[in-house]
């Protein structure tokens, strides 16, 4: 029997990843496409990178973790799942002479705008600290983007906290410990956040759809969509509607999806009670359905 997690979020923030840029240009990372719009994103490392800090910051995760072995940074040969919640989740490559390979548990899609890129830039200097001492100050200028973002987390139940990669000594931990590492991933999911130049911008998602379902998929991966409007939001909920119709072992996803936003934010959020999916309401009441249905799928699961 297989059971899986899968949430696709929005959220709303400004500028979220810089890749190395050109001269003094701090440029953001982009997608160009087809029609000509320029979207900006957070890469999945990124958002990998934000969990696990606040899984560390939060719930003491373990990041003692790491060695440089045959001249490559890697988890540390002797550890396994139940020293590092962050190898359980997000998986590892130990290129020992016994190599061994734990694919990603948890695995995200990078978080892409919804709104195309305008080319805004903002222009920078240090004239406070120049002025202090005489001096002329530097300058910089760095690209600007506010948009909403889309992406989609997908999460095989059966294999959190079970890893049969070393022979020798596989790891079944207990459910309890299962549960826990999960419910921990989800209470950081719902309260993300991201460190950047100065600013702590927040990725707690403003709409989710999802659910425990019989196959690792990402249903709703590439269907969250923004309707053009003017002075308005408007989520495309017909792309929404048709996935929920999905149908794997000849029964529809609409029956275990559900869907939590923030009041007041999408123009349409009406529509939303017309998908014919199992629940709808706010954030937090998604978050709790989630991880209820998901701590009992674990417990069918053990």
């Amino acid at each position: 029997m297989s059971k899986a997690l899968t949430l696709s979020l929005i959220f709303k923030a400004n500028s979220l990843n810089y890749g190395e840029g050109i001269a003094n240009i701090s440029e953001l990372k982009k997608i160009h496409r087809g029609n000509g719009d320029v979207l900006t994103f957070a890469s999945r490392q990124s958002l990998r990178y934000d969990i696990v800090r606040l899984g560390n910051e939060w719930f003491d995760w373990n990041l003692d973790v790491v060695d440089k072995s045959k001249g490559t940074l890697q988890f540390q040969e002797a550890l396994t799942i139940a020293d590092s919640v962050e190898m359980d989740l997000f998986g590892y490559l130990k290129t020992n002479k016994n190599s061994m390979k734990r694919p990603a548990v948890a695995r995200l899609s990078h978080a892409i705008s919804l709104e195309p890129y305008r080319s805004d830039i903002e222009f920078l200097n240090n004239m406070g600290l120049a002025e202090r001492i005489g001096e002329t100050p530097n300058l910089a200028n760095i690209e600007q983007h506010e948009s909403f973002y889309a992406y989609t987390i997908t999460l095989d139940l059966k294999r959190v906290g079970i890893d049969p990669a070393d022979k020798k000594n596989p790891v079944s931990l207990p459910v309890e410990t299962r549960k826990e590492r999960l419910g921990q991933f989800l209470d950081i999911v719902k309260l993300l956040n991201r460190n950047i130049r100065g600013r702590q911008e927040s990725l707690a998602p403003l709409f989710v759809i999802g659910g425990v379902y019989p196959a690792a998929n990402p249903f709703f991966l590439g269907r969250l969509m923004l309707e053009p409007q003017v002075k308005a939001w408007k989520l495309n909920t017909e792309a929404l509607k048709e996935a929920a119709q999905t149908t794997f072992g000849g029964q529809e996803i609409a029956n275990s999806t559900h869907l939590g936003y923030v009041s007041g934010i999408f123009q349409n959020e009406a529509n939303f009670n017309e998908l014919g999916i199992a629940g709808s309401g706010s954030i937090e009441y998604f978050f709790q359905t989630i991880q209820a249905e998901a701590m009992r799928a674990l417990e069918e699961l053990a």
